[in-house]
């Protein structure tokens, strides 16, 4: 009879958490999609709930062309929603492509819950503008590409991460004026 109420006690006592995961870089995808086939096969559905690679959208310009690409936020990392146990550890742990969990020691170490709420947060909710990649620094002498300043050239004098926005000193009529530009209006030299 202890038994029973030990183990009916550590079923209680079992939660969800979140774990990070390391992983080959480049790999993290495949990891997923691997970790996915095994939780399949392998009957894990009850402790292995949600995979997520954490990416965010970025728009960048190649080639004079408006691209937005998907960018990892934890380039190296895949998160895990799961019940720590010895076997959902063994079934995480030995899937190809990943190297460990993060944690110090022998045990993994959970994430914290507002940790967690902030790359959940910044996964689900990408309605809003994506990220224009920033190719330059205050100081920097930039050219402008579009608009009506196109060919002119100035020096970055602040830089709007909120916004997407830069302020570019261009000089024309004998002085410097401040011009508020689009990321994406503007290239490096």
């Amino acid at each position: 009879m202890v038994t029973e109420r030990t183990s009916e006690k550590e079923r209680s006592e079992e939660k969800r958490e979140w774990f990070a995961i390391h992983t080959y870089s480049g790999y993290e995808n495949k990891v997923k999609s691997h970790l996915e086939a095994r939780i399949a096969s392998m009957d894990m559905r009850n402790k292995i709930f949600r995979i997520i690679v954490p990416m965010e959208e970025e728009v960048e310009i190649r080639q004079g062309q408006r691209r937005t690409v998907q960018r990892k936020v934890f380039p190296g990392y895949v998160l895990v929603e799961m019940i720590m146990s010895d076997e959902a550890w063994y079934v995480v742990r030995n899937t190809p492509g990943v190297t460990s969990f993060v944690g110090s020691g022998t045990r993994p170490v959970p994430l914290q819950e507002h940790e967690v709420r902030t790359i959940l947060k910044q996964v689900t909710h990408e309605t809003e503008k994506p990220k224009a990649k920033v190719s330059f620094s205050v100081g920097q002498s930039v050219r402008v590409i579009d608009g009506p300043f196109t060919g002119f050239i100035g020096s970055v004098s602040d830089i709007n991460m909120d916004r997407n926005k830069v302020t570019v000193l261009v000089s024309f009529f004998g002085r410097e004026t401040p011009v508020l530009l689009d990321f994406l209006q503007v290239e490096k030299i």
